[in-house]
């Protein structure tokens, strides 16, 4: 049975995918590792959501205590139209690490379930990683199961967030129209 390192955004998320890889044979670990998440508050909501969901279904989960939001506003400073690629790249690179140091067989993320994510730049970020790792990147389109894992949090009761994670998405999500127009105007900012 392969091993699979599974990057996890959130215990939602994780509710199609990790079914769906048992399904397939594959042998899935967890690994949480966010740092883009704002603000902690949002943070700590989601690692409970994992903590409850990964106990509900007996699904082992590595939790990197590594929550850095300045290395990930480092990486974005005078480039937040781009934060999404840079996003990826810190998620994917760590989850190809780590997926290298326990000697999985391949990693993936839980990223791809939502249709909200760039999943071209994800793939071509994960394929990257793992060619520099030596670990597969398990490309699979998970999209299909979005409304499945809405479903399927809820009658598990767990917490579900109303965006993405960064302070960009935040805004996007909660600050009025024509706030976010402006501010992304005045630094070139694609708002998703």
């Amino acid at each position: 049975m392969s091993k699979v390192l599974l990057h996890i955004c959130c215990g939602p998320c994780a509710s199609y995918p990790v079914p769906s890889l048992r399904e397939q044979g594959y042998e899935g670990m967890g690994y949480f590792f966010n740092p883009n998440i704002h603000p902690y508050s949002e943070y700590i909501k989601r690692r409970e959501a994992l903590e409850e969901y990964s106990h509900q279904t007996n699904l082992k989960v590595i939790y990197d205590e590594n929550y850095n939001p300045v290395e990930y506003f480092q990486n974005i400073s005078y480039r937040e139209s781009q934060r999404c690629l840079f996003c990826y790249r810190l998620r994917l690179e760590q989850a190809a690490h780590i997926a290298k140091k326990g000697k999985f067989d391949y990693f993936s993320t839980t990223l791809l379930v939502s249709k909200y994510q760039k999943h071209h730049l994800i793939k071509e970020v994960g394929e990257a990683m793992g060619e520099k790792y030596g670990v597969p990147f398990l490309y699979q389109d998970f999209r299909e199961g979005f409304k499945q894992s809405v479903e399927c949090s809820k009658a598990m009761g767990l917490y579900r967030q109303q965006y993405c994670g960064c302070l960009y998405s935040e805004m996007e999500r909660y600050a009025p129209r024509e706030l976010v127009k402006k501010v992304f105007s005045s630094r070139k900012i694609d708002a998703d």
